[in-house]
């Protein structure tokens, strides 16, 4: 059993609310699920809609099409309808070929709020789907637990009205597996919990979709984690406040998307020469300039990398699921404090608003270590050392801590000696690339691993091509699948074993230069491949990502 069911609409609608009703309630029941949100860059009007895919086995990316549409607007059917795979479509009142009129908000009119629509078509789906609605009143019992008791009783009612008025085209699923968990996370909020528990103290940003979620997660979680939150007048000031914060002692996170990120830049060469410990979350849409705010890509894989002037290390992750995002932001904010340098998480906007239910992630604070030193009357901040990292103290303590955005000696003082100083700061940096490099992630393997065929891909598109590989298997297993959660530096050696020889080789990423493939030729880890790149703005799914593969010209040279 698979179902993917789209709820469209104008924004203001209560289209986001409906998805999180039934993401709720079929969860509780069991079943698992996973959503992809598209909207506009609107409070109101335009069109938006909320894809819920549910099945009996774990899921790990949206389908292409919906087998199930809930159209609140005539827009919202006449574009969308053509999308829809064959299956059913619920229209708000319109009488129109090929769908069913419910009026959902009439109904809520009739109750009590034109508002509580949302509510009667998530009871109406549920009929369709042939499911007790149980769930659904508890989780909406559970979602209005602060309002007046007559608001829960009209939505209550509300659901109850719309699983009657859908009677008629109810079907049946099967039952929910045993063992599904009812623990749904985006990704922005995993992220947000892994640098919770991980000890961050400080978070400062200027709000820029799609970060904004961690932001918001962060900003709610501050009293019981004890983070002071700060909201930054711009992306220039939120950077230097980081730096700021980690020289004093406290981890810190920052989180931005393209434009944002591009004014950090100096910041982060900054964080390089004063070797400070500073976390950047840049959550990826389409570019350039303001772009497409409320979209997704995989756009900024070269910039993340490059981002500063000058020679520095630095370390870029790429989490590709939702327990990635947890462990891999504890991880990052553990690295750099050991490195003593900025460490970049990518993600993007379908990442960090996608659910998923999965097993409950720890919300227990066990902050990661921050490997500082007590100093001391002899302290030298910079002290040359063989592996690049220096003793790291904070102000207030015996050490005297000095730090200079210009080349300094090794106590931290401005220097222009050439031979003396500035030759051995520079090399007692980019020392710290071997151990980076040596503690990299490998790449993961799904599938056989010595497949004629071999499908790469990083960062979020791990689900869509986890799912393309099993479907493309499912009578051969001709095909590999390698995953890179690490993107910089990369872990040569076990890249290099993983690929091997291999009759063809497709990278996948959702850009239109196909970005890591170049850095994975610029390495010589492969040599001529092809490229399945999406860049419309929309998630890659498993079926595009097969479309592209199995017919000949349909993937292009990378």
């Amino acid at each position: 059993m698979d179902i993917s069911i789209r709820v469209a609409g104008e924004a203001g609608q209560g289209v986001q609310s409906a998805g999180n009703l039934l993401v709720g309630a079929l969860a509780s029941a069991g079943f698992h699920v996973f959503t992809a949100k598209s909207y506009m860059s609107r409070i109101r009007g335009g069109l938006n809609w909320f894809d819920i895919r549910i099945s009996n086995r774990e899921l790990f990316a949206p389908k292409e099409k919906a087998d199930l549409l809930v159209a609140l607007t005539r827009e919202a059917f006449e574009i969308l309808g053509r999308e829809t795979s064959d299956g059913l479509i619920l229209l708000d009142s319109h009488e129109a070929q090929g769908a069913y009129a419910i009026p959902f908000t009439q109904t809520a009119k009739e109750i009590g709020n034109a508002i509580m629509a949302n509510s009667v078509a998530a009871g109406a789906v549920l009929a369709v789907l042939g499911l007790d609605n149980k769930h659904l009143m508890e989780y909406l019992r559970k979602q209005f637990h602060d309002k007046p008791a007559e608001v829960v009783e009209q939505n209550i009612a509300a659901a109850g009205a719309g699983e009657k008025l859908a009677q008629s085209c109810a079907g049946r699923l099967p039952a929910a597996p045993e063992g599904a968990w009812d623990s749904v996370y985006a990704g922005a909020d995993a992220i947000g919990l892994g640098a919770a528990t991980a000890g961050v103290k400080f978070v400062t940003a200027y709000p820029m979709t799609p970060s904004t979620a961690t932001l918001n997660f962060l900003a709610e979680s501050a009293d019981r984690y004890g983070i002071l939150v700060e909201q930054a007048e711009d992306e220039i000031a939120a950077i230097n406040m980081v730096c700021g914060s980690t020289y004093a002692g406290a981890p810190s996170l920052t989180v931005t998307s393209g434009g944002g990120f591009a004014l950090m830049v100096e910041g982060i060469s900054l964080a390089g020469m004063l070797e400070l410990p500073v976390v950047i979350l840049l959550a990826q849409r389409p570019g350039p300039a303001t772009g497409l705010p409320t979209r997704t890509a995989q756009g900024d894989l070269n910039m993340a990398i490059h981002a500063g002037h000058g020679e520095f290390p630095k370390m870029v992750f790429a989490p590709g699921t939702h327990q990635e995002c947890y462990a891999i932001t504890r991880h990052a904010v553990m690295m750099a404090h050991k490195y003593q340098t900025p460490v970049i998480i990518l993600t993007d906007q379908f990442l960090q608003d996608a659910e998923k239910n999965i097993r409950p992630l720890s919300e227990e604070l066990k902050p990661v270590d921050c490997f500082l030193s007590a100093g001391g009357r002899e302290y030298a901040r910079y002290a040359l050392s063989p592996d690049g990292i220096s003793p790291r103290a904070v102000p207030g303590g015996e050490a005297l801590v000095v730090v200079d955005s210009d080349e300094h000696d090794q106590c931290g003082h401005i220097s222009e000696d050439l031979a003396h100083d500035h030759l051995p700061q520079h090399d007692k940096r980019m020392r710290k690339m071997i151990g980076l490099t040596a503690e990299s992630f490998a790449p993961s393997i799904l599938g056989p691993p010595g497949a004629p065929n071999l499908m790469i891909c990083w960062g979020s598109s791990y689900g869509p091509c986890r799912e393309a590989v099993e479907m493309l298997n499912a009578d051969d297993n001709i095909w590999t699948l390698l995953h890179f959660s690490q993107v910089w530096p990369l872990n040569e050696d076990a890249a290099r074993q993983a690929i091997g020889e291999r009759s063809r080789v497709i990278v996948v990423e959702g850009n239109s230069t196909a970005q890591f493939a170049s850095l994975l030729r610029q390495l010589g880890l492969v040599g001529p491949c092809e490229a399945c790149l999406r860049y419309d703005g929309l998630p890659l799914t498993a079926d595009y990502v097969v479309d592209k593969v199995s017919k000949p010209g349909n993937s292009g040279a990378a």
